[in-house]
């Protein structure tokens, strides 16, 4: 049993790989071409014909009867054939006659022809053709099948010694930029942002006129999801310029050096088509600050590719139009020189969207759908506060297959409803049936959350309360949809979600006298906000206004990945000491309001185990009649 918040789902982006379209297949290059072999063999073959037909062709037994009367004047004899030269000229050319014949080396056959006055000839059968396919053309096309897949299966694995120096850059033409900023909604800050961006691509001379120069760089930070990379190719769609997409692992192989080399080939490929933009997703993959232990005597693969990088941005002509464009969900773990002004000037927060932003991103995403005249989009963007535009993608097509599954006609706010819990909890676990005793539980532990939530002062109202199964390990969850965009919480705040959190274990131990193992998750992350606003937030009257502990933290990712403890023991000992009176207080005050109001939690709890699922206005409904 889990009180499931809202959760930020991390979205991959298609990848469009497109070739040049004005490369022609003869343009191709190579270091050698099977039709060129071809070409010289037919010509070889042409020639050789053109030699034999200088030379008459008489049978053998005519050159025997020219050998007798002295008609040849020399000869040259091979294994098979004889060729020479007659005394006797030719008629037209009156040049001496050349001539080519077969001997017969059977010498008995060739007297016993020549006593009977038989006139003979030798032929020998041609095999120029089938010589040529099978001992040449077959033999050398086969090794370079053999070649050209043995190269691309060895190029899949890094090892591609012909092109291994080569970028994996995707090129896209500016023909083939559809996406505009139309087409990327929710992130007008960034949006005009990156207006300059498009202005200086579109009409350099504006901004040269007075001296000026456009930023060498900007790199777009923001969570997973926010469309850091819709948005560098809607750049490149507005300004009309070529687009080279390529990722920052694609710079690193097992070789090393082949980082860099692709780097330089990268800005190379950019200078011959300016203006253009480089689009860079992913740089920590090759950007992380360098430092620690020296491996081998020198820098490893990623820091010289890295190197490589710092070393083609200082080296870009600020009057050309190649802008360098990237993205990270962490930049607090870039190095310092690739941030500093001169390479990436300019970091703009493509951050998750307010409510106005998820409604234009619905907007976007919906115009392709048949929405019933109920849906409305407003009401489907205050209920998913914290959604990344990859997340409501996901919710319009997730409507869009359960309105299909169920036969209708057009996607209803039911369907929404539905594709929202399931990007939130998961979907449900039709297969995993509640017995009779775990039902109850559930239930009473699900209105004590919701209880809970609607008597503290500053809680977020209730949308939903549900004990159907959902995802892993989720037996029911409480959804809470704030009313307003906030950025700020105060004490009072952090303590109501505390209580919040608590109610449903004590639901548990004042009804049915007992707990049980559902309340982990809520007791954990009470814990957690509890341990931060003694610690962090400085909100300890014991502690004062102090901080305790350097966390290196993600800052769009939100996860701690160490901590330095800065403070001593006996500070330790307070810091858990004030954790444990939040906590207790916070038990002792849920406690007391669920004893004082247990008439509501009886009929939420027999309503809910009836229902199974319950709306806010419901609830709302079911409090109001107990306290009547």
């Amino acid at each position: 049993m889990k009180k499931t918040d809202f959760q930020v789902s991390n979205k991959k982006p298609e990848v469009h790989i497109n070739k040049p379209a004005d490369q022609k297949f003869w343009q191709k290059q190579g270091p050698f071409s099977l039709w060129y072999f071809i070409l010289v063999m037919i010509m070889f073959y042409l020639l050789q014909s053109a030699m034999q037909a200088k030379r008459e062709e008489i049978p053998y037994s005519q050159f025997q009867e020219y050998l007798s009367r002295g008609q040849v004047a020399e000869c040259i004899i091979k294994e098979k054939i004889i060729t020479g030269t007659l005394n006797l000229t030719d008629k037209k050319s009156g040049k001496p006659r050349h001539f080519v014949t077969v001997p017969l080396y059977n010498a008995d056959l060739a007297n016993a022809l020549e006593k009977q006055g038989v006139k003979y000839s030798v032929a020998i059968e041609s095999h120029f053709l089938r010589d040529l396919l099978f001992v040449w053309v077959i033999p050398f096309a086969i090794i370079f099948l053999l070649w050209g897949v043995l190269s691309r299966k060895m190029g899949s694995a890094g090892m591609n010694f012909l092109n291994i120096g080569k970028n994996k850059a995707h090129i896209h033409a500016e023909t083939e930029q559809q996406v505009t900023f139309k087409d990327a909604a929710g992130v007008d800050e960034a949006k005009q942002e990156l207006g300059e961006v498009i202005e200086f691509l579109r009409n350099p001379e504006h901004f040269q006129r007075l001296g000026g120069h456009m930023p060498k760089g900007a790199l777009l930070v923001g969570p997973p999801g926010t469309g850091k990379t819709l948005l560098a190719r809607a750049v490149s769609g507005e300004a009309g310029v070529p687009f080279f997409n390529i990722s920052g692992s694609d710079f690193v192989e097992m070789f090393v050096g082949v980082g860099a080399a692709r780097v330089r080939d990268l800005f190379e490929q950019a200078r011959t088509k300016e203006p253009c933009i480089i689009f860079i997703d992913e740089l920590d993959a090759i950007g992380r600050q360098r430092g620690g232990p020296v491996v081998m005597g020198g820098h490893d693969e990623r820091e010289q590719t890295l190197n490589q990088l710092l070393v083609e941005m200082d080296g870009f002509d600020t009057s050309k139009g190649v802008v360098v464009l990237s993205a990270t969900n962490r930049p607090e773990v870039l190095d310092k020189a690739l941030l500093r002004p001169g390479r990436f000037d300019r970091q703009i927060v493509v951050d998750k969207p307010d409510f106005k932003g998820r409604m234009d991103i619905l907007k976007i995403h919906t115009a392709e759908l048949k929405l019933a005249p109920d849906v409305d989009l407003g009401i489907i963007a205050r209920r998913t506060p914290g959604f990344v535009g990859a997340d409501l993608a996901n919710v319009a097509n997730e409507a869009a297959i359960l309105a299909a599954r169920m036969n209708r006609e057009a996607i209803t706010t039911g369907d929404f409803e539905a594709a929202i819990d399931r990007v939130i909890a998961g979907p449900e676990k039709k297969s995993s049936t509640l017995s009779p005793e775990e039902k109850h539980r559930v239930a009473y532990h699900e209105s004590g959350h919701t209880l809970t939530a609607k008597l503290v002062p500053s809680s977020e109202p209730v949308h939903k309360v549900s004990i159907i199964p959902r995802g892993i390990g989720a037996l029911g969850y409480t959804l809470q949809v704030p009313e307003k965009e906030k950025f700020l919480a105060t004490k009072e705040e952090l303590l109501d979600q505390v209580a919040v959190l608590l109610g449903g274990r004590v639901s548990e131990e004042v009804v049915l006298g007992d707990i049980s193992t559902g309340a982990q998750n809520d007791l954990e992350r009470a814990s957690e906000l509890a341990r931060d606003m003694a610690s962090t937030y400085g909100m300890s009257e014991e502690l004062g206004p102090i901080t305790f502990g350097k966390k290196e933290k993600s800052l769009f990712l939100g996860t701690n990945f160490a901590e330095e403890k800065n403070y001593s023991e006996e500070t330790a000992r307070v810091i858990d000491k004030e954790v444990t009176r939040v906590i207790q207080e916070s038990y002792q005050r849920v406690r007391k309001l669920l004893q004082e109001n247990r008439a509501a939690l009886d009929s939420l709890a027999t309503e809910l185990e009836e229902k199974e699922v319950l709306s806010g206005e419901e609830v709302e409904a079911i409090i109001k009649g107990a306290k009547a």
